[in-house]
């Protein structure tokens, strides 16, 4: 993985996602994050990844006793099946990594719950097999914020790149003037940016008062 330069940073073209066990059980224990901040984000990351058309593989861990894949994060993909899996390791699982590899994509771009198993496990295997692995931190979370943390400089020793999803979103838009994903990324950030979703409805109020006057 080139580390500096251009090449360094994501591409749409070259990017596929994995979503990884945003359900109920894993919600009861994280308590890294506040659990409606890892909601926003990983649905923020998803209506990013229909912009600009990047491949999004959903999957769960034994969804009849784990629950259902949250309601915002289905709701992106309502036509969508997760894969339901058995394996705590995603990357064992032949039905999520048969689909990586036919994209033929090498930024893989992860996202679970928790870091410091479901995130930690397939990142590494990955890794092993020479896939460019991103990590969306605030997208993920632990049952602890040292849990997550430790996961975090683990796979950042075996690899990983961690980064948040603001941070993707952007690398994948690289140039305003693209106004092709502009203005759909934009309401993307209006939807689930924080503050920096509302400092730019404020911009846009300033506009639409300049324009009037």
């Amino acid at each position: 993985m080139s580390k500096t330069g251009l090449p360094a940073l994501l591409r749409p073209e070259d990017s596929i996602v994995v979503l990884i066990d945003h359900q109920p059980y894993q919600f009861a224990n994280l308590h890294s994050h506040e659990p409606t901040m890892i909601v926003n984000n990983v649905v923020g990351l998803a209506k990013a990844t229909k912009v600009f058309g990047v491949p999004t593989i959903l999957t769960t861990v034994i969804e009849e006793r784990g629950g259902n894949l949250i309601k915002g994060l289905q709701d992106v993909f309502p036509d969508q099946r997760p894969i339901n899996r058995t394996f705590i390791n995603t990357w064992q699982d032949p039905n999520v990594t048969d689909v990586v590899k036919r994209s033929g994509r090498k930024q893989l771009i992860l996202a679970a719950l928790w870091t410091e198993i479901c995130l930690a496990m397939p990142a590494i295997q990955a890794l092993g097999e020479g896939y460019d692995v991103f990590i969306v931190t605030d997208a993920s979370g632990g049952v602890s914020t040292e849990a997550h943390d430790m996961a975090v400089r683990r796979l950042v020793q075996a690899g990983a790149v961690p980064i948040t999803w603001m941070a993707v979103i952007s690398e994948w838009q690289r140039d305003w003037a693209r106004e092709e994903t502009a203005a759909e990324l934009s309401n993307v950030v209006l939807e689930h940016g924080g503050a920096s979703g509302v400092a730019f409805a404020w911009e846009l109020q300033l506009l639409q008062t300049a324009a009037r006057a």
